[in-house]
């Protein structure tokens, strides 16, 4: 029998939002995935096939979004979790990376001990844009003593090119957007 999150597109959960957060940007907002169970759990269980095979022991996921699959990846994977949040958000000493979005320009920080012993890391994050936030959190591993061993993302905006910027580390996405 074939398996039902297969079949399932999951890019018939991603609504367009044009001129968010400003004029000309088109948001790609992934609510509705998030409303369905059916197509939640087939991100999850897509997310986590496309890590299989790969030995992580830690998924590095940033705030906010990234946060909203990236706890039940881990989970998924056998993998623990470890948030990277806005400044002055964590208790504990910090390393910090900065970013810029096609936006704006932004900074996450995570625990300085929390990747301690060569911790070999998954980045998660909702989206694939200019590659800005995702190069900060694979910034942010290294410099803590993890590995980057590759980047899931639920979904890829290629023309804006954020693959190359974190070449030659295996990236994948669900659903790509030209």
């Amino acid at each position: 029998m074939a398996n039902p999150e297969a079949a399932l597109d999951l890019r018939h959960f991603v609504r367009d939002i044009p001129d968010f957060p400003k004029p000309g940007i088109v948001y790609r907002d992934i609510t509705p995935l998030l409303l369905d169970a059916e197509a939640l759990n087939a991100a999850v269980v897509r997310l986590a096939q496309i890590a299989r095979g790969v030995d992580v022991d830690l998924v590095v996921a940033a705030e906010a979004r990234g946060f909203l699959l990236g706890g039940a990846l881990a989970r998924a994977l056998g993998a623990g979790f470890v948030p990277a949040r806005k400044p002055g958000k964590l208790p504990a000493e910090t390393v910090r990376a900065e970013y810029v979005l096609e936006y704006g320009v932004d900074a996450l920080e995570m625990h300085s001990d929390a990747l301690a012993g060569g911790a070999r890391v998954l980045i998660h994050d909702d989206l694939l844009a200019t590659g800005g936030t995702a190069k900060a959190l694979g910034d942010l591993v290294t410099r803590a003593g993890g590995e980057v061993i590759g980047f899931a993302f639920l979904v890829e905006l290629k023309a804006l090119g954020g693959r190359r910027k974190l070449e030659p580390t295996p990236v994948r996405a669900l659903i790509e957007y030209d």
